[in-house]
């Protein structure tokens, strides 16, 4: 999956592509890289960003949307909370909802059923502005997994199909470096859950706090993750650099189908 942050204001790459021809043009070469999915987001989820209306998020995503549906083969994603914003998106030609808040939005939840598109339901512990000041779990695996699994059954009975229904734990999300360590070690433990799960580890402030690294020198270790965790199961990795993290988990593939 590969990220495409229409914002002036997020962690990695708020602003590059704040243009919808800037944009256009990433997603299609994004897609030449190997993507298998672009996601498009309008709100920056970065820690103690600002909130983004649902017009405003409209006016960002929806003409790159209509401009991209016509000349990818790929699925695009829309990366949103707002159910204001499912509706556009998809309306618009996007055929996937990633939702941070696992659709606990007022109304999210029924846009997401009436959109019919298979949705990724995310865990975050408080919101984005405040969601690192003090994280806590008793057991951050356990936790995790039991929040994803009432929120995917909460899925199904508003009427989206269980084979629609993918999980991601939030890595970066209300958590802290520890916690994020702990759940790629038992990833499997969430995956035994019986949805996909779609992982965000690219670039995140997880291998800055490891390594001492700036956000524009995370490459090597964001491709280590991503390959770690498709390792433990994951079967959608959302990344900012495409094109190697394809040719990284190509070799995985290559080892997986020599066995």
């Amino acid at each position: 999956m590969g990220v495409l942050n229409v914002t002036p204001d997020s962690f990695s790459d708020g602003g590059d592509f704040f243009s919808a021809d800037a944009a256009v043009e990433r997603a299609l070469a994004m897609q030449a890289e190997g993507a298998a999915i672009i996601d498009i987001g309008g709100e920056s989820t970065r820690p103690g960003a600002g909130p983004v209306s649902a017009e405003d998020e409209i006016r960002r995503v929806v003409p790159v949307i209509e401009a991209l549906q016509v000349r990818l083969t790929v699925p695009i994603s829309i990366d949103t909370q707002k159910p204001e914003v499912m509706r556009a998106a998809v309306a618009a030609g996007a055929g996937f909802i990633n939702d941070v808040n696992a659709l606990r939005a007022p109304g999210a939840l029924e846009a997401a059923a009436e959109c019919q598109v298979p949705v990724c339901l995310m865990h975050m512990q408080g919101e984005p502005r405040t969601m690192q000041a003090d994280p806590h779990y008793d057991d951050v695996v356990d936790e995790v997994s039991g929040f994803l699994l009432q929120r995917a059954a909460a899925c199904e009975q508003a009427g989206i199909a269980r084979e629609h229904i993918l999980l991601d734990p939030g890595f970066g999300f209300g958590k802290t470096l520890q916690h994020n360590l702990q759940l790629l070690a038992r990833l499997e433990t969430i995956g035994a859950l019986g949805f996909p799960l779609l992982v965000g580890l690219s670039r995140k402030s997880m291998i800055g706090k490891l390594l001492g690294l700036d956000v524009g020198e995370r490459l090597a270790a964001s491709i280590a993750l991503a390959v770690m965790a498709v390792e433990r199961g994951a079967a959608l990795v959302r990344a900012h650099d495409v094109a190697p993290t394809w040719q990284a988990l190509q070799m995985q593939v290559a080892l997986r189908a020599a066995q």
